[in-house]
């Protein structure tokens, strides 16, 4: 049998680049031993107080998501967390929607409570929110956007990095092969970034 590399995965669920990379990571773990821990983290928590906007929401919608992801994540816990991000990304993948879809039915299609979504439009999670946010950032250093991946490699050794970031989601061997691609530059010592 072979050895397992754990992934704990924190995305924004509001990011359609960060839902390629997710993608991806899904396809990845069908053709390498992987398990996931999916984990929330924002870009409203990220960009918080910053002069600018770089995601373009004056109103604060991008917070909604976030929250009723880090209430899942809390009361149902991250297997739960991962169904209801795909569920929320489903009418989207599948061409009937241009993004994210609508959150109770999101979560009803996961096996959830759609009460759940009433905790986008409150705080109460804010906290839980943060904690996750803080917790995938600080593998990867400040201002570091969505998503953070970290692995756990069979003989325990971990690394994080940031992303990958792709346009367009890499199906069969070349998932195959970013996935061992990412690991071995990720993996080599004082490894920051890389972009093209």
């Amino acid at each position: 049998m072979d050895r397992v590399w754990t992934v704990d995965f924190w995305f924004d669920p509001s990011c359609p680049l960060t839902r390629n990379t997710a993608r991806w990571l899904l396809e990845a773990a069908s053709r390498r031993p992987i398990t996931i821990t999916w984990r929330v983290m924002s870009l409203s928590v990220l960009n918080e107080g910053r002069d600018d906007d770089p995601e373009g929401d004056p109103d604060g919608y991008l917070w909604i998501p976030a929250r009723i992801c880090a209430a899942v994540q809390h009361e149902h816990g991250h297997d739960a967390l991962g169904r209801f991000y795909r569920a929320l990304w489903s009418a989207a993948e599948n061409g009937d929607g241009d993004w994210i879809g609508d959150f109770a039915e999101a979560l009803t299609a996961a096996g959830l409570p759609p009460e759940l979504a009433a905790a986008g439009e409150g705080t109460d999670y804010d906290g839980v929110l943060r904690a996750s946010h803080e917790q995938g950032a600080s593998l990867v250093g400040e201002g570091t956007g969505t998503p953070v991946t970290a692995v756990t490699a069979p003989d325990g050794g971990r690394t994080a990095f940031f992303g990958p970031v792709v346009h367009e989601v890499p199906t069969g061997p070349s998932a195959a092969d970013l996935w061992d691609g990412a690991l071995l530059v990720a993996g080599v010592p004082g490894f920051r970034e890389l972009k093209t």
